[in-house]
């Protein structure tokens, strides 16, 4: 049985929009301008090594399909030999090496991927997928890399709820400038 671990880099006003750049979005990249420092780059690659698959919103997949098959490393050979999955209603190809479309209900598919693969299944940006895993409580944990910057407009990766959601903090500690926290969703 898979678990559905949600990863973002965060801004402190909760925006997780283009922190890598190349979206268009007015501040691009915003993310290498603070220093994540050793500690957070141990925890990205720790994190991405130890998952079994990705899943991702259509747009969140194709930035990394862009970028990921061209890079080199640990890190980017992991995510282009594991299994990948994207939620959406209108790729029908995928490109990237080992991705599979999940299309029609996202709450049965996600929930049908969840029971099939084990594991953790990070999703990362995604913002829209995210909110509407959250809602329907598919999400059993949040990795928030957040970032000393407030960024005032961009997509934030919490939307309307229809109630009231109660989280556990797991652990937090200091990443370079900012903070890695872990919070359980469900238990």
């Amino acid at each position: 049985m898979g678990r559905i671990v949600v990863t973002e880099f965060i801004s402190l006003d909760g925006v997780i929009e283009a922190p890598g750049g190349g979206e268009g979005y007015r501040h691009d990249g915003w993310t290498f301008e603070i220093d994540r420092g050793e500690e957070g780059n141990r925890f990205k690659l720790d994190e991405t090594m130890g998952a079994a698959a990705l899943l991702l919103g259509r747009r969140t997949y194709e930035g990394f399909a862009a970028a990921w098959p061209e890079r080199e490393g640990e890190f980017a050979d992991k995510f282009n030999t594991m299994p990948k999955y994207v939620v959406s209603s209108t790729l029908r190809d995928p490109s990237w090496a080992n991705s599979t479309v999940l299309s029609g209900d996202v709450v049965a598919s996600v929930s049908r991927l969840v029971t099939e693969q084990d594991g953790d299944i990070l999703v990362a940006g995604s913002a829209q997928l995210v909110q509407t895993l959250l809602e329907h409580e598919l999400v059993d944990e949040l990795r928030l890399m957040v970032f000393p910057v407030l960024l005032g407009e961009g997509k934030r990766l919490f939307g309307p709820l229809g109630d009231k959601k109660r989280l556990r903090l797991s652990s937090s500690a200091i990443v370079g400038d900012g903070i890695a926290i872990q919070i359980y969703v469900r238990e």
